[in-house]
């Protein structure tokens, strides 16, 4: 699962994504998202970080409090690209935090190694 408000950004994920092998779906917003999350049980979700409405910080806290989606992994995927940055991004729960603009293998790698 991508999530990701820049729709061609969210294409360029899809399109890697589906060349590696993998079903993906996409959002461009966070609204509702851990419903959609515990319905659809994605193996890893991806998220953008600056985004209308709730914020890749918001949702990712949000998924990680939920009983029912706390186990998914999630991938930070951000133009934020200070080490501070990925800090926070994993104190707030992330698995694991890719920069953009990213190498098609780094973000396929990232995927591979958190599918269960």
């Amino acid at each position: 699962m991508v999530v990701d408000d820049s729709f061609s950004e969210l294409k360029v994920i899809e399109s890697i994504l589906r060349s590696a092998g993998f079903e993906v779906l996409t959002y461009t917003d966070g609204e509702g998202l851990e419903d959609k999350v515990a319905a659809e049980k994605p193996d890893v979700l991806l998220l953008d970080i600056v985004m209308p409405k709730r914020n890749g910080y918001e949702i990712l806290r949000g998924v990680k409090r939920d009983e029912r989606t706390k186990h998914t992994p999630v991938v930070l995927v951000s133009q934020k690209n200070q080490p501070t940055d990925e800090r926070w991004g994993r104190r707030q729960g992330a698995d694991d935090y890719v920069t953009k603009p990213f190498a098609e293998s780094a973000l396929t790698d990232t995927v591979r190694r958190l599918v269960r």
